[in-house]
């Protein structure tokens, strides 16, 4: 029987990535990722629909929480094989388990005793999807490996993993399978990166593949030019600063913070913005920035120059790495404009929330997302002009200046989505397209038919597809 793909994630939608590809008796989960649209978060409390002691393996992209973030879940309930990933990826995938677990744990007692004071009960279980235990459970399951190992995963299935460009240890998951004297390759793209950002290597381009499941997250939009990024961060600080303001800025804890470290020292060093506070409220972030220090084998040429000569853009004067909640608290008690980044980016959760409720209401602040705000999120809110937004069970009028810079996206734009399929010497048997709000998956696709001839699918929420 040919190999079957079902779409068990992001499929017409931006998070939850989960792929399951059945082939030669074996059972294959590549990402294994959390929902985070709010209508869409159900599915993460639904049974599973493949038995998780019958998953053979699971391959993990990166260590973005709706790539990794449904694991432990499923190790609760049953997974045992191995997860392959790179190394930077597992040790990342702990930092970010563990804090989501912490995270839901907080958020489960603050609810049950919220809905119980209001004597109410909400959409969802107030208990955790997993725990800190569940994390602890998991993290002996991952098998590390570097780019360009083979791994066999039995019965005729290979994986390479090669560099995506996205954030630090990411990767397209190449999988080569012999079925019947025939071979098809199949290609996971993850989340594509972009082009000359800083730190990271350029995305991998391949020549020849039967299957692509590809990403499409801005695949109906363009990017702000990589070279204007630090101009447009400079007037966005500026103009705070003349208003006597803060600069708050929701950011991914992973890739998205080191990069705007690196925006925001490289202007500190050019005097191009005011000498600044610059608050990483985000203990998290501040672990994983540790790892980037531990990982020099995935950094570009740009990077490298930079640490020899002394200028890493992750130790800067003015510089604080926040971790009590009391330093965190004391930053409001700072008279003067500061720069404070905190998680989480699309503000569903952390510390951020506890500084948008110091600052979105006043129309000095600026709150400044760097970032792709998915739909139904608080972060999606805010900058689609909400009057007012919800934040820890009470609302807030928006009154700070909202300002959003995709040019710090670390997910490819529409054309450099186009660049990456141009890598192709060989027209592939279908393409798949992914992980993208609906519109946005469907204009992509439209584009690749209309430019490249391609056959295209954007498949629903658990749609079955045999590749013959």
């Amino acid at each position: 029987m040919p190999a079957k793909l079902t779409f068990l994630g992001a499929a017409k939608g931006v998070t939850g990535s989960r792929y399951h590809l059945s082939v030669n008796g074996l059972n294959l989960l590549v990402d294994c990722g959390m929902h985070q649209e709010r209508q869409l978060k159900s599915r993460d409390w639904e049974p599973f629909p493949v038995p998780p002691a019958k998953l053979d393996a699971i391959l993990l992209t990166h260590a973005h929480i709706d790539h990794c973030g449904f694991l432990p879940k499923l190790v609760r309930e049953g997974f045992r094989g191995p997860v392959y990933c790179t190394s930077a990826t597992a040790e990342i995938a702990e930092i970010m388990l563990l804090d989501s677990a912490g995270l839901q744990e907080e958020d489960a007692e603050f609810k049950r005793k919220r809905h119980e004071a209001e004597g109410r009960k909400g959409p969802y279980p107030e208990m955790p999807l997993y725990t800190t235990q569940d994390v602890r459970a998991t993290m002996p399951l991952f098998s590390p490996v570097e780019y360009g190992d083979v791994v066999s995963l039995g019965k005729g299935v290979e994986a390479t993993f090669h560099d995506a460009g996205h954030v630090l240890g990411s990767a397209m998951v190449r999988l080569d399978v012999k079925e019947n004297d025939e071979q098809r390759t199949v290609i996971f793209t993850g989340d594509i990166g972009r082009w000359g950002k800083p730190i990271l290597n350029d995305p991998t381009l391949f020549d020849r593949v039967d299957y692509v499941v590809m990403e499409s997250t801005y695949g109906d939009r363009l990017h702000e030019p990589v070279e204007d990024m630090s101009n447009t961060l400079a007037e966005a600080i500026n103009a705070a600063v003349r208003a006597k303001g803060n600069v708050v800025i929701p950011a991914f804890a992973l890739e998205r913070a080191q990069e705007v470290l690196f925006y925001l020292s490289r202007l500190l060093f050019e005097d191009r913005i005011p000498h600044l506070l610059v608050f990483l409220d985000s203990p998290m972030a501040v672990t994983i920035t540790d790892v980037f220090d531990r990982h020099p084998e995935m950094f570009d040429k740009a990077m490298l120059e930079l640490i020899h000569s002394r200028k890493s853009p992750f130790d800067f004067p003015g510089l604080k790495l926040v971790n009590t909640v009391d330093e965190s608290k004391a930053i409001n008690r700072i008279v003067g404009s500061v720069i404070i980044m905190a998680g989480s980016g699309m503000c569903t959760g952390g510390r951020i929330k506890h500084h948008l409720v110091n600052n979105i209401s006043k129309a000095r602040n600026t709150i400044l997302f760097v970032g792709y705000q998915a739909a139904g999120t608080l972060g999606r809110q805010i900058v689609d002009k909400a009057k007012k937004v919800r934040i820890l069970g009470k609302r807030y009028r928006v009154r700070a200046r909202i300002v959003q810079l995709d040019g710090f996206s670390a997910h490819a734009d529409r054309d450099e989505l186009m660049r990456w399929l141009s890598g192709f010497q060989r027209l592939p048997r279908r393409l798949f397209v992914t992980h993208g709000e609906h519109s946005i998956s469907e204009s992509f696709a439209d584009l690749v038919r209309q430019k490249m001839g391609w056959e295209v699918v954007v498949p629903e929420y658990r749609d079955e597809v045999l590749l013959d």
